[in-house]
């Protein structure tokens, strides 16, 4: 329950924690937002238009509800879970060595992981991407070499597959992919609702020595239609500390490294 207050924070940061409420609650209210946050009543509504906006909530009398529908926009995606995306892609980061060349899938946790790159102390690598928001966040980094493979927009990812895409990738190799997760089930591996995606992901799985999969804790026991990886071609998990823990034993046992951040 709303029972904190926390005044003056950032104005995207107030509505992450506004979507944070509306997901443990089911929903808001105008009065109980302006309380906790300690602001008006007025800046509360303004948050909420701009939210339903987004396609993240739908108004409703005196406060809002969580948007039906399970193919998420981008932008409402990103403010989901963000806390726990940037320890990720800290992590993810960390592994990054000068000289390496890295593949960065489509996503809101590869995004963070092109943020946290800006201000990695690095001095030359290669980065591989068919994400168009990944590309933008590093196009003007001096230590990136950045490869964008041509193909299909998918405007809902900003991301781009289909053949043009994976024929690109036929020339290419990866020291290490970092694979994004709509799913990722420990008996049967990481699965998207979108096939040509999953088509282009597994191309990229074939010319990488290392899978890294990124995913929070809300994608884990979660399946959909299209198989991108099954558990044995995953070498390693980026997770935070809220993932079931049978689930990462069942990965550890099938071969998988987690590491809990």
């Amino acid at each position: 329950m709303l029972n904190a207050a926390e005044g003056g924070l950032l104005v995207e940061e107030r509505r992450r924690r506004i979507c944070e409420f509306l997901r443990d609650e089911g929903r808001v209210t105008v009065d109980a937002l302006a309380n906790h946050f300690g602001t008006s009543q007025v800046t509360i509504r303004a948050d909420l238009s701009a939210l339903e906006t987004a396609g993240v909530l739908v108004r409703t009398h005196g406060g809002a509800v969580p948007r039906e529908g399970e193919d998420e926009p981008l932008g409402v995606k990103q403010l989901q879970h963000h806390a726990e995306k940037v320890r990720i892609a800290q992590a993810a980061v960390a592994l990054i060595r000068d000289g390496e060349t890295i593949i960065l899938d489509s996503g809101t946790t590869t995004a963070e992981i092109a943020r946290a790159l800006r201000k990695a102390e690095l001095k030359s690598i290669n980065v591989i991407t068919n994400a168009l928001n990944v590309a933008a966040l590093l196009m003007d980094v001096p230590s990136v070499r950045l490869i964008v493979p041509g193909g299909i927009l998918r405007r809902e990812s900003n991301s781009l597959s289909g053949p043009m895409a994976e024929a690109t990738l036929d020339s290419l190799q990866a020291d290490r992919l970092y694979l994004g997760a709509d799913g990722l089930d420990p008996e049967i591996g990481v699965m998207t609702p979108h096939l040509q995606e999953a088509e282009l992901n597994a191309k990229m799985i074939r010319i990488s020595r290392q899978v890294v999969v990124v995913a929070d804790s809300s994608k884990l026991l979660r399946r959909n239609i299209s198989l991108i990886a099954k558990v044995e071609q995953i070498h390693l998990l980026i997770t935070d500390r809220a993932a079931p823990a049978p689930a990462i034993e069942e990965l550890r046992q099938r071969g998988v490294e987690v590491q809990l951040v």
